[in-house]
């Protein structure tokens, strides 16, 4: 009897075995610092891609996949009569979505394409629910349900030592008087409606700390709290710092993963992700 399997990019911000487990197929993206091309998360770890960007002589640049790369894996997983469910980083910060819907027309397979309107483990929120419901039988359309009800249910922000990178790389909107040349000024920014939009300012890692929970605090009162990641650019220490005080407040488990060398090209190096499900 004919399925759905899941396909999404590496942006995710999950574990391979995690993603294995629930057999969702990833299509990497691709970074080009110092003159190289690497494959997201596959040809370039997160450590080693942060060392580079350090000493890169310019910003990073990232590609989407190619067409016939999800073309060649649309035809591969329909060809027994399944239907492919592929779900991607929000369309306000990549082509990727994009591209996804130019090889489902392509496909000679069913395929229905989703913006995530999320990114990082954010969009892992989706992608294992939706798994998690292709095994238990349920059809497309109470998965797409569902996925909208989780996005409508999430919340993503990102602290970032400087707006430059999102700038320079389009991935924010509405951030006219943010760009600071004060060094101590910590840009916090939330994704809304696909991109980032600037939230607040803070200068210390204590207040980073507080601005984080009192939103937290705020966006899950009086609800119930399915999921939480914490994605970081280098900077684990800052995340272990928010996953302790979270445990102050939810038994909900936390879980902390370094940001993919796609992700950290948008956010820059010391940038914190901190996203949430609460319904």
């Amino acid at each position: 009897m004919p399925g759905i399997r899941i396909v999404t990019d590496s942006t995710t911000d999950l574990p391979k075995e995690l993603l294995d487990q629930h057999e969702v197929e990833v299509i990497p993206l691709s970074v080009y610092v110092n003159g190289e091309t690497y494959e997201d998360n596959v040809t370039i770890s997160p450590l080693e891609f942060i060392q580079k960007m350090k000493h890169a002589s310019e910003l990073p640049k990232t590609s989407q996949p190619a067409v016939g790369v999800f073309l060649d894996l649309y035809d591969r997983l329909g060809k027994d009569g399944d239907t492919i469910i592929s779900i991607h980083m929000t369309s306000g910060m990549s082509g990727t979505y994009s591209t996804a819907c130019a090889a489902a027309e392509m496909s000679s397979s069913n395929v229905v394409v989703i913006d995530s309107q999320m990114i990082s483990q954010a969009l892992g929120f989706q992608v294992i629910e939706a798994a998690k419901m292709a095994r238990e039988g349920l059809t497309v359309q109470q998965i797409k349900s569902r996925l909208k009800k989780m996005l409508d249910n999430t919340s993503l922000l990102v602290v970032v030592d400087t707006l430059e990178n999102l700038v320079k790389g389009g991935r924010i909107g509405k951030a006219t008087g943010w760009i600071s040349s004060v060094l101590s000024i910590k840009p916090i920014a939330m994704l809304k409606e696909g991109v980032y939009t600037p939230v607040t300012k803070v200068r210390t890692s204590s207040q980073i700390i507080k601005s984080l929970l009192e939103r937290f605090k705020s966006d899950t009162e009086g609800k119930e709290i399915t999921e939480i990641g914490i994605s970081h650019a280098d900077n684990l220490t800052l995340a272990e710092r928010l996953r302790e005080e979270i445990s102050r407040i939810t038994a909900a488990p936390v879980r902390i993963r370094p940001a993919t060398p796609v992700i950290t090209t948008h956010t820059g190096p010391g940038a914190i992700g901190f996203m949430y499900c609460a319904e």
